[in-house]
């Protein structure tokens, strides 16, 4: 076809065509009875160039900026295919791969003589035209959300027909099925829809999620236990008063500089949706809680700038690049700290720096979710409280072991405090979560002496991880990365295998293309779960084939993959 069809070719005896590209592409192959009838290729960012660096400079194109770029290119669909369904699922299946690996924006180069295929699709024209061989090109990009939510409404019914008679062999479930943030969780799953099989908790490791490995300190349990059916059947105080106080006392933080909430989450989607517009300018660190990017994106409508965390960095933060990036006010920084799913954190003291150093319009957002790990001394709540323009949400759910209950406060200025109070509908923190933070926050021995615990835990479960030639990395909270290496199985494939052996991992590829589909986040649980978790990936990357550091060099392309469907 490329050669005899589009003349970019010299026909040759084996007809055949090898691209520069080819090592690290992902081809996503189209068959019908066992033939194939097309193909797609996608070059992520993390192959290093782009086949359309061959033809313009992106430096000149500022919508081809930037190192989170997906190309999508090659789409061949033999003649006799032409006029199906093929090269649409194709171009489907295009677009749901770059989503699961994080991609955010997509380019490609389509045949100006079928050029409104491509914009129908959604897909936009740049205006910028290269020739090659016989045809012109046209330039084209997109956004990965709106193209995701334009073929969902616009086509989801026709996918749900034809879905039935797809086998579909992308590592990425066929329809986007998330119309909110996806989080890690999928473990729960094993208790049944309804919750009828609960007493299965005991036989699955939700290494998935982050709630605490340990159980509330004995006086929650004694307090709720002691009096379930009265907390069961009865309202809570409608402003959570007692539990402000508790908090305000233990914290060193003045009442009116608090607002509470079920959860951090109730209290993210509160404020922002009350404090940013589509035309908000917001900072985002990059890799990072992903229910940020939804809100801000998908439920608010923003587009954020991304401060990108770099890999061979170690994933920090670094104070003077941020600094550098803040030299032009935004509406809202978002900077979780310690990060999540990174888990480095940024010296207090260092952070403090760089928001006195910011224009004075700037608002701060820190999420201090995983403090009590790195030391609840360096919270930056009282900082918070006395400023005007920095607040900090603080999750009671996951260091006190909570998850289930959802509690989180929020100190900030007090003026910001109250009109986020005045959002907060009665009743917002439920009985038993309000009775169970309250006497946590009374126990601080118990916690602290979990949290060193942890530690001693976690540097356990890294070791077990790592003796099996595995790239580990210890975070300061309650969990551990694993990255695979180029050549080795993907995370979404090592999370499926686990999973058959009862544990649960969680996939870090949609989070941020800097996790290039391959690094996986282990939550840590007690000693014997633990080795659980150890078991189960060294027996699943057997039986995906891996054996070893040695199989990154056996001749496996870095990268390079193909994926079917049918």
């Amino acid at each position: 076809m490329y050669a005899r069809e589009l003349g970019q070719h010299a026909v040759n005896e084996d007809e055949r065509l090898t691209d520069g590209l080819d090592g690290r592409n992902v081809y996503l192959v189209a068959t019908r009875d066992g033939r194939r009838c097309g193909f797609v290729s996608v070059t992520p960012p993390w192959a290093g160039d782009y086949s359309i660096d061959k033809y313009l400079r992106r430096a000149d194109h500022p919508e081809l900026a930037g190192d989170d770029l997906f190309e999508i290119r090659i789409l061949t669909v033999d003649p006799a295919e032409r006029g199906t369904a093929v090269a649409a699922l194709l171009m489907y299946a295009a677009l749901r791969w770059t989503a699961a690996h994080g991609g955010r924006r997509l380019v490609a180069m389509g045949r100006t003589g079928i050029l409104s295929m491509y914009l129908a699709a959604g897909l936009t024209a740049t205006g910028t035209r290269i020739r090659s061989g016989a045809v012109t090109y046209e330039v084209l990009t997109g956004d990965v959300r709106d193209l995701t939510e334009r073929t969902s409404r616009r086509y989801g019914g026709l996918l749900r027909r034809l879905e039935p008679g797809l086998r579909w062999g992308l590592e990425t479930p066929f329809l986007d099925g998330t119309d909110g943030c996806e989080h890690g969780g999928a473990s729960i799953g094993a208790l049944g829809r309804r919750f009828e099989t609960l007493a299965a908790h005991g036989e699955v490791v939700p290494a998935d999620v982050l709630d605490a490995w340990f159980p509330p300190a004995p006086g929650v349990v004694a307090a709720l236990d002691g009096n379930l059916d009265w907390v069961a059947r009865t309202s809570p105080p409608a402003d959570a008063g007692g539990l402000t106080e508790a908090v305000a006392a233990d914290r060193g933080l003045p009442e009116e500089s608090l607002a509470l909430g079920a959860g951090s989450s109730d209290l993210i989607f509160r404020a922002f949706r009350q404090w940013l517009t589509p035309s908000s300018r917001v900072l985002l660190v990059d890799p990072s809680y992903g229910e940020y990017a939804h809100v801000t994106e998908r439920v608010v409508g923003c587009r954020p700038d991304r401060f990108t965390l770099r890999r061979e960095e170690g994933w920090r933060v670094d104070p003077d690049r941020l600094r550098d990036a803040l030299r032009e006010p935004y509406d809202l920084v978002v900077i979780v700290n310690p990060n999540n799913p990174t888990g480095v954190h940024l010296d207090s003291g260092d952070l403090r720096a760089v928001l006195d150093d910011a224009p004075g319009e700037t608002r701060f957002w820190i999420d201090e979710a995983y403090v009590g790990y790195a030391g609840l001394g360096r919270s930056l709540g009282r900082h918070a409280a006395s400023s005007e323009n920095v607040v900090v949400c603080t999750s009671l759910s996951k260091m006190y072991a909570l998850s289930g209950l959802r509690a989180a406060y929020l100190a900030g200025p007090p003026d910001l405090a109250a009109e986020l109070r005045r959002w907060t509908p009665p009743w917002a923190v439920s009985l038993p979560a309000q009775i169970a933070a309250a006497r946590a926050l009374g126990d601080p021995r118990y916690y602290a002496a979990r949290w060193a615990e942890t530690g001693d835990l976690r540097a356990g479960l890294a070791a077990g991880l790592a003796s099996h030639g595995l790239d580990v990395r210890e975070s300061v909270a309650n969990f551990v990365l694993l990255t695979l290496p180029p050549g080795g199985p993907s995370a979404s494939a090592l999370v499926r295998e686990c999973r058959k052996r009862g544990v649960y991992l969680r996939d870090l590829s949609a989070l941020s293309p800097a996790f290039e589909g391959r690094t996986v986040r282990v939550a840590v649980r007690d000693a014997a779960a633990n080795a659980r978790i150890v078991s189960a990936v060294a027996a699943s990357l057997r039986d995906l084939g891996w054996a070893g550091p040695e199989y990154a060099t056996s001749g496996h392309a870095a990268g390079s993959g193909r994926n079917g469907l049918t």
